[in-house]
Order: structure tokens, then sequence, then C-alpha cells
């Protein structure tokens, strides 16, 4: 049996990772600017995350949710804390499109309406309906095409207005900062106006937190920059620090009903130990403040850069948009400085590293960006 091949793939193999570093099988080392698509949320083999998932391990590795299982309330309870919506409920899963899938049903079987706004550029997985919420024609099969979605402008608030006017809207679902699409930051009073607009038409507000969650923007969800609270945040890549695992935070405004959600895997022991351990770190290390520290100091050194385009994000979430004729320096990132960095296409240049990076680690890359950049 072969691979089914869907990804265009560097010939790197990986053997060995540490923090912000990895090593491939001939002992080469890279700096890591992307996290895996924005997974390593604390750094790589990060010793207390090691330390809980083995032990856990030992212990019991999985059961269904037929039984209690005690780490989930434990890290319910915790991440209420640390995000700070400690009278949100919480309902696990396995990956991000599994938890947009959820926030969107569990919206519509709230408010009993079908229809979803979304925004161009917005990625919300590849799944049923997270797919269907996602604005690429060319990963929407026949069978995910559906007329209860409705794309609108990013931050057009005439359109907004506009398109609840006209529809019954059940949810909008929105990232603060859009990933794929190219790090676009939803603006504070753009947020703001969706909240509005779902208070007064019983909406869902769906914040995919997904990418943008977890501290990564110096806030644990990027939406908090505007002080509003979403109805269901969704939730998954550094949630786990590259253990599979998905969820959705939900207002307390949501009634739980035996059967109205459901999953095998969610919740699992190992699943939930590695998640305690990142909300852990991320706590006793000040990752969040380190995230919009280091984030901030990339940002200004990037803007003063020459030919790059436009600089955008928030924390360790960054955009590095360059001309056409640039569009080689990633490429040569890689090749010649060995530092992983991510795309958004066609020439956006993605920095999704661990919260954890140093500023010694962000020099390293701005030396090398530099040098391709003259």
């Amino acid at each position: 049996m072969k691979l089914f091949d869907v990804y265009p793939i560097n010939d790197i193999v990986i053997e060995k990772a540490l923090g912000s570093n990895v090593w491939d099988d001939k002992g080469t080392q890279y700096l890591d600017m992307y996290g895996g698509h924005a997974v390593i949320s604390i750094g790589h083999t990060h010793p207390h995350y090691v330390k809980r998932l083995t032990e856990q391990l030992g212990k019991v590795g999985f059961y269904s949710n037929s039984v209690k299982i005690p780490l989930q309330v434990q890290l319910a309870e915790k991440l209420g804390q640390v995000s700070g919506k400690t009278d949100y409920q919480l309902f696990l899963c396995n990956s991000g499109a599994e938890a947009n899938e959820n926030a969107l049903k569990l919206a519509s079987f709230h408010n009993g309406k079908k229809k979803v706004i979304a925004f161009k550029k917005a990625f919300h997985g590849r799944t049923s309906l997270a797919v269907a919420v996602t604005d690429n024609p060319k990963i929407v099969a026949p069978v995910n095409e559906t007329d209860n979605v409705v794309f609108l402008p990013w931050e057009d608030e005439a359109a907004l207005e506009q398109a609840f006017q006209q529809y019954e809207v059940s949810s909008v679902i929105i990232e603060g900062i859009q990933g794929v699409g190219g790090i676009n930051v939803a603006s504070d009073s753009f947020l703001r106006k969706i909240r509005t607009l779902c208070d007064t038409h019983n909406a869902a507000f769906i914040a995919d937190s997904v990418q943008c969650g977890y501290g990564r923007s110096g806030k644990f969800y990027s939406h908090d920059w505007a002080g509003i609270n979403a109805d269901i945040y969704t939730m998954a890549k550094g949630m786990g620090n590259g253990f599979p695992i998905g969820a959705i935070s939900i207002s307390p405004k949501f009634q739980a009903s035996y059967g109205l959600l459901g999953t095998t895997f969610g919740g699992n022991h190992l699943a939930c130990a590695a998640a305690l351990a990142v909300l852990e770190v991320i706590e006793q290390d000040g990752l969040i403040a380190n995230a919009e520290k280091i984030g901030n100091y990339l940002m200004e050194q990037l803007k003063s850069l020459p030919k790059i385009k436009e600089v955008r994000g928030r924390g360790l979430m960054i955009g590095i948009e360059l001309p056409e004729e640039l569009s080689h320096v990633r490429k040569n990132l890689l090749a010649k400085h060995k530092i992983f960095t991510g795309e958004a296409k066609p020439n956006v240049i993605r920095l999704l590293p661990s919260l954890a990076l140093t500023q010694e680690h962000a020099d390293q890359f701005l030396s090398a960006l530099k040098e391709e950049l003259a």
C-alpha cells in the first residue's frame, strides 16, 4: 500500500525535536518558526509535557466516555481559569474541523435556524459543514455544497447588517485572525458589531480560535482583544502541543442534553493529560505574555526592513507579505538557512512558532530574512 498523495512535502525527515529546534535524520539542526501549523504551543518535547504523558500512559491511555474521567473535569477547570471563561462549559473532541462542526450544529440546535454567515478567505476545516463555511471551492466536494452558508466581504459592516436583515441567521463564524487566508486581523470594531447583531437577532457568535487561540495572539483567544465574549469558542491546534485534541467552550446559555453531541475518542485520558500539561506550562512560564512581547519585537523589526509590502498579525501569529519577485524567499529560508516557516498563497510568509520562542531565535530568523531580502 502507498500513501494517498495529497500533500506537497519537503524531502526532510525529522528525528528529534526540542524547544524551537528540530533535527533531521542527518543531524542537521533547523529553527522551527512554524510549529507544524501553529500546533507546537509550548515547545517540542517539553519535559513537563513528556512527563505528564508518560505517567498517564503507564496508568491508562484510553477508556470511553461511558465512565467518569476526572482528567476531563480537571481540564475544564484549568481551561476556564486560564482563559477567563470560568462559567463556560467544555465539550472535548479531536480536531479543529470537528470542533467547528460541533459548534455550528450546536448553534442550530439552540435557535432552530439554518443560515450561517462566514467570510471571504475563511478556513474552518475540511469536514462536511466546516468545509462548507471555508472559502475555497477547490476543497468543497459536491456533497458538501449547501445553500445555508453566506460568504461576506471581510470587515464589511454594511454587508453584515444587510445579511441579518435578509436571512434568519443561525450563527456567524469568524477567525479572530485569519490563518490560511493570509494573517488578516479582525478589527475590534468588527467583532463588536458581530456581537451586537447576534444579540439582537438571536444568533450565535462562533469564535474560531483553532489557530489564533491558546495564547498565540497575546491574549488567550484573539477575539478577547475586542473586549467581547463569543457564544462558542472552537480550539484544537495549540491545545495538545501535537497530541490530537479539540474542544468547544460553550456559553452557559446553551443547555446540554443526552445525545446532543457525542464522540468516541474526544476527552480520552492521554489527550486530557497532554492538554493539562500545555495549560500548566503556559501558566507557569508566562507564555501568553511572552508571545505578545516577542511578537511585538518581531513585528517592529520586520516593519523596518526594506522590500516587505506589509506585516500583519498579533503576538506570534505573523504574516509577512512580499512582492511577487521575492516569492523564492521562503524556500531559501528552509534550504539555505534551515528555518521552517509557513505560507499563505501567493506571497505571504506565515510565522506560527512556539509561544516560548526566545529573542535569540527571533534574531536568528530576522538575520536570515535580512540576508535574503538583500
